[in-house]
């Protein structure tokens, strides 16, 4: 292949990834509504990462290196903040009927996040045109919410309980791009990480009444769908994904899912669109723009 066709490749490659990224993690939102509307919040989170984990267990030990006590530690670690906390932040928002598209256009606003946070951690200091970009970013959070606190009565902390999520994903995504755990395979991540949110989600399952999975088409087609679409399917190409290009572009990419996320709930559960909702929507979709302009995102 010529030289100069290879980066073109590269970039083709790198775009089909990031749409498929897309897709399946709208389908996330989308299968978690759904689940939760049929059986106890905590025990659906409970079976998809149980399930998930059990199934990626025996090929973690022939696919991968050999990890070190430490770094099966950093993932479990990883596994709380991205799995336990974050899934179990946007669930819980749905849970008490926050509609589907703004959830998950709170839960991605991680370009924000980690770009806040790569200050500390990272020592990245914020240029005036991602300080814009973030200023946007959150007015069209703001303009969406609003619209949405006029269609459905919903508890005002409830609103919070994504952006608690995303600054979990986020530090999460920080502490995964520096660690020296990120040698580990895709299998053995999704393995350890579902494993560690199982055991965190099956205290609370147990505290709501019981571990027994529901035995009806609903609960087990929601799971499934939940196991190989938004674990296996997202979880993936978001590893993938985060190791070919940089923390900003990927959790920039994934800000594309709302829109998705607010068409697959308005057919699937009928949740209303407005104008306000749209608009808030391309506000922040603009300031990510603006943000993600700023600087290299792709790494080498």
């Amino acid at each position: 292949m010529h030289a100069t066709q290879r980066p073109i490749l590269a970039l083709l490659i790198l775009l089909l990834l990031e749409a498929a990224l897309v897709i399946s993690w709208s389908a996330g939102f989308v299968g978690t509504r759904f689940a939760v509307s049929h059986a106890p919040i905590f025990l659906v989170l409970f079976w998809r990462n149980l399930t998930s984990g059990l199934i990626l267990l025996p090929f973690a030990f022939f696919i991968g290196p050999r990890l070190e006590l430490k770094e099966i530690a950093a993932q479990m670690l990883f596994g709380a903040l991205g799995m336990g906390a974050y899934l179990a932040s946007f669930a819980l928002a749905l849970d008490q009927g926050v509609p589907t598209g703004l959830v998950a256009l709170i839960a991605d606003m991680l370009p924000l996040a980690v770009a806040v946070l790569s200050w500390p951690m990272l020592g990245h200091v914020l240029t005036p045109r991602q300080w814009l970009g973030s200023a946007l970013g959150v007015a069209g959070v703001v303009i969406a919410s609003a619209a949405s606190l006029s269609l459905a009565a919903v508890p005002l902390w409830a609103y919070g309980l994504p952006v608690a999520g995303t600054l979990c994903f986020a530090l999460a995504t920080l502490l995964h791009k520096r660690s020296t755990a990120a040698r580990a395979s895709v299998v053995q991540s999704l393995a350890i990480q579902c494993l560690s949110a199982a055991a965190i989600f099956s205290v609370f399952a147990a505290h709501e009444g019981s571990l027994a999975p529901i035995m009806d088409a609903s609960f087990i087609g929601g799971i499934l769908w939940l196991v190989f679409v938004a674990t296996y399917a997202s979880w993936s190409l978001y590893l993938v994904a985060l190791r070919k290009s940089s923390p900003a572009r990927v959790t920039a990419v994934l800000y594309l899912s709302p829109p998705v996320t607010m068409i697959w709930a308005w057919i699937m559960f009928a949740e209303p669109l407005s104008w306000a909702m749209a608009a808030g929507l391309g506000v922040s979709l603009l300031g990510i723009m603006i943000m993600t302009r700023d600087g290299k995102t792709v790494s080498d």
